[in-house]
């Protein structure tokens, strides 16, 4: 894999640097030890909402000790995320997950699809702390936290979706500290998924081909991306995916960046792609709408004074590629 063009570091969910000591999660003893200790922390994730802390305008993960009163409400396995360098010792983090406390300010039914603006405190915790959407808040959290909190919203999810063994359909066990669920029963043994997503930059001289689906909110267009398949390259996929959702033909493939998106388990691979024609006929069963959009327009959608485009979400990959793109840092095909 060719280096990124955009540098991770600068991409929300990418960049992070903990120390995952996957070499430690074998040792159930040993991860028994870093719970206990008074340095421990814990991300505790409701719902799918982390807790995040406010102040002075500024948002951070919600760490709680591994004794607050607040974790006492699961009976859940904690997930191990890794270590920190506390003082010149390593001291442990993990997630937990805390679904299990009824918030009686909760509304009543699922969230919206894209906007889930609602903040769910506890009574036992200062005002400032609250469970948030990582979706919308992903943009405001330093390298390291969104990291930490797209691997527990990642891993906690997994296991709340997929408790019973694929095999014979007996409950499987959560071990390996959080990273591996085994079935007592047929001892199959199974890990979190991560399904790779292509996501596309389509570009014909200074156009980009964009495309919106009916379920986002008004005026919002962002890049083409579908799953990948079982056979496939990149390269493979982003041609398929454009010819099926919009009938345009691509040439050449080139890499640019990839993000984690724990919305529910994909990793987001984004690509540059020449178009061959320019003719688009949309599957409406893919989406609701495409169009070129040139890049001076592009630019005035990015700074949010266009009058029917609105880009992608801060902190989502199709925005940091288009902003490349504008800046010229993304090559356009010829």
């Amino acid at each position: 894999m060719p280096d990124p063009i955009i540098p991770e570091e600068t991409i929300a969910f990418a960049g992070g640097t903990r120390d995952r000591a996957d070499r430690m999660r074998g040792d159930a003893a040993l991860i028994r030890r870093f719970w206990s200790d008074p340095e421990a922390r814990v991300l505790p994730l409701w719902r799918g909402k982390p807790l995040l802390a406010e102040a002075g305008g500024d948002l951070s993960l919600g760490w709680l000790p591994s004794d607050s009163p607040v974790l006492e409400v699961t009976t859940d396995k904690p997930v191990f995320l890794g270590l920190e360098d506390a003082g010149g010792r390593p001291c442990a983090r993990f997630a937990l997950d805390i679904s299990a406390w009824e918030d009686p300010a909760a509304p009543d039914g699922p969230p919206g699809t894209f906007r889930d603006a609602t903040a769910n405190r506890h009574p036992d915790l200062p005002d400032t702390h609250a469970f948030l959407d990582l979706r919308q808040e992903m943009a405001r959290l330093s390298v390291q936290d969104a990291a930490d909190a797209s691997t527990a919203k990642g891993v906690i999810e997994w296991h709340r979706s997929h408790p019973f063994c694929s095999r014979c359909g007996t409950r499987s066990e959560m071990v390996h500290a959080g990273w591996r669920r085994e079935c007592p029963a047929c001892g199959g043994q199974h890990f979190p998924r991560t399904d790779p997503v292509v996501i596309m930059l389509i570009t014909r001289g200074s156009k980009v081909l964009v495309g919106r689906q009916s379920m986002w909110p008004r005026g919002m267009w962002s890049l083409l991306a579908g799953f990948m398949e079982p056979g496939e390259t990149l390269e493979a996929a982003v041609r398929r995916e454009v010819e099926e959702e919009a009938f345009i033909r691509v040439g050449r493939v080139i890499y640019v960046a990839s993000q984690p998106w724990p919305f529910p388990a994909s990793l987001m691979i984004a690509c540059a792609g020449e178009a061959l024609d320019e003719e688009i006929r949309i599957d409406e069963h893919e989406l609701e709408a495409a169009m070129w959009v040139e890049k001076d327009e592009m630019r005035e959608a990015l700074a949010g004074r266009h009058p029917v485009i609105a880009p992608a979400r801060q902190g989502a990959i199709a925005r940091s590629v288009i902003e490349a793109w504008v800046d010229g840092r993304v090559p356009e095909f010829r």
